[in-house]
């Protein structure tokens, strides 16, 4: 597939509503992303991990008990209504700091509470919209891609802003950014509504318990799919672990400063230069078909994002100055990022192909669930590990964990 190939669903003006909406939400998400995970480091200290555990149990909550009501609703609206309220939740947010001087610690609690739980209703209703955007099948990949490739280019341009722009503008106005770009994005989704056919929805009404049992056995019946679905907890756990508390923490303890001279500059840096290579090797994913027997690839990208989370360790452990320690963090940062795109492309394309449409919603949540309960666990392990172990140390086992679930999912589906 070639790059024209990898561009063909920009042509439809759906698609590309939709994917410029999904873009700036994207960026404004990362940059309230790595604001908060400042914010909160400097508020909470360790323990800011427990927001992120927080944020798991919503996604986990919502996911579980709202997923049979939600699959009954019309998804468009369901995406609408989701980016309304998160816009004006951090509308709140901005006005109790500006009001009060200081972010407050209950308010940013309750921003994560409510985004979580909109982002568990978003996101699977976004994977059941777009093959009903896409006439001819063939254009999954590259669809998938240029959706993923939102997440990817804010994962450059976000922390590339908060670098650049960390020491001049008040802190809070990332989330002010933030809140726009949800609104942009519920316009977006408005204009679509009338070129995606009406949603195919479960006959009847389900109660909780048969929507949970849908979800996970559709998924459990495809091979490769119920494999992945069995071990996403552990990485996206040990991957936020590593990027959303170590590093923050690491830049803090060794005082490694940034553009601007301050530290979150720093970790604005990192994440940016994480953001580089995985929006690259998205592209290079996208371009390409689907393999023929993609589970080599998707574990191969397990693989060097292990890979790169031990070498993160490794550097941390090192006697290097703060200057050598963050052009080495962001090297390794750079590396971890390409496979990231390796698994989630042909991931998203496989349940979108082989699964039932009806049943999208319900396996994405199946997968939300997955990684949440993971995630969880890593935060509320993960801030003692810290303390106890040391950060490098906490970082080569986060690393050396995904190496060996490469290994086995390459060996398994080679």
């Amino acid at each position: 597939m070639s790059h024209a190939r990898l561009l063909a669903p920009l042509r439809r003006g759906p698609i590309a509503l939709l994917w410029g909406g999904l873009a700036l939400s994207a960026i404004g998400d990362q940059l309230y992303t790595v604001a908060l995970t400042w914010v909160a480091v400097g508020v909470f200290g360790a323990a800011a991990g427990y927001l992120t555990a927080l944020s798991a149990v919503v996604v986990l909550a919502v996911a579980l008990l709202a997923g049979a009501h939600a699959d009954q609703w019309d998804q468009r609206r369901l995406m609408i209504g989701a980016d309304v309220l998160r816009a004006f939740v951090l509308v709140i947010v901005v006005s109790v700091w500006a009001a009060t001087g200081a972010p407050q610690a209950w308010s940013l609690i309750a921003a994560v509470v409510l985004l979580a739980g909109a982002q568990a209703l978003f996101q699977p209703a976004l994977q059941a919209v777009l093959p009903g955007l896409v006439s001819d099948v063939s254009l999954l990949p590259a669809s998938n891609a240029l959706l993923d490739s939102t997440d990817r280019i804010a994962r450059l341009l976000g922390p590339g802003l908060i670098a650049l722009l960390g020491g001049f503008i008040p802190v809070m106005h990332f989330f002010s950014l933030d809140a726009a770009s949800f609104a942009v994005s519920a316009i977006a989704v408005t204009l679509i509504s009338c070129h995606v056919a009406a949603d195919p929805r479960p006959a009847g009404r389900e109660g909780v318990i048969a929507s949970i049992v849908r979800g996970f056995g559709t998924v459990r019946r495809h091979v490769l799919l119920g494999f992945t679905l069995s071990i996403t907890g552990v990485l996206n756990g040990t991957w936020y672990a590593a990027f959303f508390l170590g590093i923050p923490l690491l830049i803090e303890q060794r005082g490694i400063t940034g553009p601007g001279g301050s530290g979150l500059g720093a970790y604005g840096l990192v994440i940016a230069s994480y953001g580089c290579t995985n929006l690259l090797a998205t592209l290079v994913v996208g371009s390409r078909t689907l393999p023929a027997r993609p589970g080599g690839q998707m574990f191969g990208g397990t693989m060097i994002g292990g890979l790169g989370i031990v070498l993160l360790g490794l550097a941390a452990a090192a006697p290097l100055g703060p200057a050598v320690l963050l052009a080495l963090f962001a090297a390794f940062a750079a590396l971890t990022a390409i496979g990231g795109p390796m698994k989630d492309i042909p991931l998203a394309v496989l349940r979108q192909t082989e699964l039932p449409r009806r049943d999208l919603p319900a396996a994405m949540r199946a997968f939300l669930v997955s990684a949440n309960a993971g995630l969880l666990a890593a935060m509320l392990v993960a801030p003692l590990a810290f303390e106890t172990l040391g950060v490098p140390l906490t970082l080569l086992v986060c690393g050396a964990t995904n190496l060996a679930i490469g290994v086995l999912g390459v060996w398994k589906f080679r």
